[in-house]
């Protein structure tokens, strides 16, 4: 579990099609490397990883054939790649919880610099042949949650569908992270709030009884009855 606040900025080296070296270049290197140990979790563009090596100024790890599919991992590792090392317990939440497992790749639109922040737009996967990268843009609300390239942010605004989306990115975070690497074709990971996953599942499971839901395949939402303020009351949230 990570919480979206990038401790460093690194560069990899491919060793193999699946193992990876990772060298810190940036950043509070000293929170990565410090005590890391083999088996540690640390987030690469907010994909986690698991330490297998520890190198002079770095580590290798592993990436399956599943991550390097779901991930920008898969496709370009020129540049610079934002790192963060796991949540300890009774360490400070100052992002929200970010798990490291990337729901699909998006691709960054725009990126204009106003007088306090930039405003950065991204769209989300729309029409794929896999199922998985159709299932982050239902969970893609104005006000919430996400992660891009494991960095937490909040999410200005979006489109009903939710495949388009702008967040507002305060000058610290755009400097002290890969962000201002980006351009316009740029792709990023994406993972969605892991709260609102949970939610949409217990919705799917729980449908009201006087209705029959209707499940979507292509979707991870089944359509329900309304949510009012009774629903909500009669399935546990007061």
């Amino acid at each position: 579990m990570f919480t979206g606040l990038i401790q460093a900025l690194g560069v990899i080296r491919p060793r193999t099609d699946e193992q990876f070296q990772i060298s810190c270049v940036s950043g509070q290197t000293d929170l990565i490397l410090e005590d890391l140990a083999i088996g540690d979790s640390v987030a690469v563009n907010g994909v986690c990883l698991t330490v297998v090596e520890i190198v002079e100024g770095g580590f290798v790890a592993t990436a399956s054939p599943e991550t390097l599919r779901r991930t920008t991992l898969g496709q370009d590792l020129n540049g610079y790649f934002n790192l963060e090392t796991s949540l300890r317990a009774g360490s400070k939440l100052g992002g929200h919880f970010v798990t490291g497992h990337v729901d699909g790749i998006g691709c960054l639109q725009s990126s204009v610099q106003t007088a306090s922040s930039w405003e950065m737009q991204f769209t989300a996967p729309r029409e794929s042949l896999h199922l998985w990268e159709q299932q982050i843009a239902p969970y893609i609300v104005p006000k919430g949650s996400i992660a891009i390239n494991g960095i937490s942010l909040t999410i200005a605004e979006c489109d009903a569908r939710g495949n388009g989306f702008q967040v507002a990115v305060i000058p610290h975070t755009y400097d002290e992270t890969n962000l201002k690497c980006l351009k316009p074709g740029s792709w990023v990971n994406l993972e969605a709030d892991i709260l609102g996953k949970y939610v949409a599942k217990f919705l799917r499971s729980a449908p009201h009884p006087n209705t029959s839901p209707v499940f979507d395949e292509m979707s991870p939402i089944s359509t329900i009855e309304e949510i009012t303020p009774d629903f909500l009351a009669e399935h546990g949230f007061s």
